[in-house]
C-alpha cells in the first residue's frame, strides 16, 4: 500500500462478490474524509465474462480469471475473497504470502483444520486479515447489543433466532458447491453461521450446543449445463442428477457463558421467505426484537413507560444509533437502509483497518471465523450423538 492510496480487488463475481465490489465503490463516501484514495483495480472470477462484466458494472479497471494474477499484481493492496468455501484456504494463504490485506467471506474455511492453517498464515503476515460477518454492521442489531452492554434490560435470558431462506425449495434447482461437503456445510454454514455470529455479537460467547437436528429435504439435484451464480438457477439442466451431501435445515439449542439459553433454526427450504433473518431477545427486565425485512427498526420493551401503556415499542433507526450517522447520504431518522448497505459499512471498516485508522469497530479477525466453525462443528456433533457438546 502506498501512503496515498489503496488498490482493491474482489475475487469472486457471484452474488456476494458483487456486494463486495459495490461496497468498495461506495466506501469512500462514508463517515470521515481521512481515508486514502481507493483505487478499484480488479474483479477476478474463473468465468471471464462474469469478471469483466462485474468490473465494468462497478467501475473496476480490469477483469482477471486467475487469483494468482491478483496476488502478483503490484497495484493491488487489499482483496476480498468471495468464492466457494473449499477454495478459501489456498487463495487466502497465497494472498497473505504476497503481502495482500485480506477480507474473507464467512464461513472462513471448509474445515477447522483449514481455518487453523489460515489463522497461522495470518499470524505470520503483517497484513490485515479479517472475516466478513456483515450483520455486525447492522445499526439495529448493534443498537440492541449496546442496550444489553449498558444493562438497560438486565442479563439476557433467552435468545430465539432464525435465518430462513427458500433458495433450496425447488427440487429442479441445479446442484452446486452449496449442496456439497457433508453435514454442517449446507444451511448451517451458509446462513446459520450468520445467525450464530449475530447471537454471540449481542449476547456473548456460546459455551455448548445440544439437541441438534440436521435434515435434508431435497435428496438429489440436476446437473447444470451452464454456470450457477449465487442462488440463481442455471439456464438449463441435464438429465443427470447428483446427491445433495448436506442439510437443508437445522435446529438446535445453545447455552451461553452468561447463563442464557438460545434456540436456533436455519433453513434454505422455507417456502416464500427469500431472506428472513430475525430474533427475539428476552432479558431480566426487558426484551428486544429484530426482523431483517424491517431492517431500519427494532422492537424494544422495558419497564420505563407507565404500566397502562407499557409494552413493545417501535424504535426507528437514526443518527443516535451505531454506524448510521455519516453512513448514509441522508442520515436522518427513518431514512432507512438495507442489507446491501451493510457490505458498504463493512468495506469502509476494513479499509480503515488497512489504512491504520480506528474510527470504526474493526472487522473480526480470522480467530473469530475459526471460533464460528467450532460452533458449527459442535452443532454437527450434537446431531450425531444426541447430547450436549461443549464448544472448543
Amino acid at each position: 500500500m502506498t501512503a496515498s492510496s489503496i488498490g482493491v480487488a474482489v475475487i469472486g463475481a457471484g452474488m456476494a462478490g458483487r456486494a463486495h465490489a459495490a461496497g468498495y465503490r461506495a466506501a469512500p463516501t462514508l463517515y470521515r474524509p481521512e481515508l486514502p484514495e481507493i483505487r478499484l483495480v480488479a474483479v477476478c472470477d474463473v468465468d471471464g465474462a462474469a469478471a469483466s462484466g462485474t468490473a465494468k458494472r462497478f467501475g473496476y479497471q480490469r477483469g482477471e480469471t486467475d487469483w494468482r494474477a491478483v496476488a502478483a499484481a503490484p497495484d493491488i493492496d487489499s482483496v476480498s475473497v468471495v468464492v466457494a468455501n473449499r477454495l478459501h484456504r489456498e487463495i487466502v494463504e497465497g494472498l497473505l504470502a504476497a503481502g495482500k490485506h485480506v477480507l474473507c467471506e464467512k464461513p472462513l474455511a471448509p474445515s477447522i483444520a483449514d481455518a487453523e492453517a489460515m489463522v497461522a498464515a495470518a499470524g505470520r503476515s503483517t497484513a490485515t486479515a479479517a472475516v466478513g460477518f456483515t450483520f455486525r454492521r447492522s445499526p439495529a442489531i448493534a443498537a440492541i447489543k449496546q442496550q444489553v452492554e449498558r444493562g438497560a434490560i438486565g442479563r439476557p435470558v433467552h435468545f430465539n433466532g432464525h435465518y430462513w431462506c427458500d433458495y433450496g425449495c425447488d427440487p429442479r434447482g441445479p446442484i452446486s458447491w452449496r449442496y456439497k461437503g457433508g453435514p454442517g456445510s449446507g444451511a448451517l454454514s451458509d446462513i446459520g453461521s450468520h445467525l450464530l455470529d449475530a447471537a454471540e455479537f449481542v449476547c456473548g460467547p456460546i459455551r455448548s450446543i445440544r439437541g441438534a437436528t440436521l435434515a435434508t429435504v431435497v435428496g438429489e439435484r440436476p446437473v447444470p449445463l451452464g454456470a450457477v451464480v449465487g442462488h440463481a438457477a442455471a439456464a438449463a439442466v441435464s438429465d443427470e442428477r447428483e446427491p445433495v451431501e448436506n442439510e437443508d435445515l437445522v435446529t438446535f439449542t445453545a447455552g451461553f457463558a452468561s447463563g442464557a439459553t438460545g434456540t436456533f433454526s436455519a433453513s434454505r427450504v422455507a417456502f416464500g421467505l427469500p431472506n428472513a433473518l430475525g430474533f427475539e431477545l428476552f432479558a431480566e427486565r426487558g426484551a428486544a426484537t429484530f426482523d431483517l425485512a424491517r431492517a431500519g427498526e427494532f422492537g424494544f420493551a422495558d419497564g420505563g413507560p407507565d404500566g397502562a401503556v407499557n409494552g413493545y415499542r417501535q424504535v426507528l433507526i437514526g443518527p443516535a444509533h451505531p454506524n448510521f450517522a455519516g453512513g448514509m447520504a441522508m442520515d436522518f431518522p427513518g431514512c432507512n437502509y438495507g442489507q446491501n448497505d451493510l457490505f458498504v459499512f463493512q468495506a469502509r471498516a476494513f479499509l480503515e483497518q488497512v489504512a491504520g485508522l480506528d474510527h470504526l469497530p474493526p472487522c473480526p479477525p480470522f480467530e473469530e471465523g475459526l471460533h464460528n466453525l467450532r460452533l458449527i462443528k459442535a452443532v454437527v456433533r450434537s446431531a450425531e450423538n444426541g447430547g450436549e457438546v461443549p464448544v472448543g
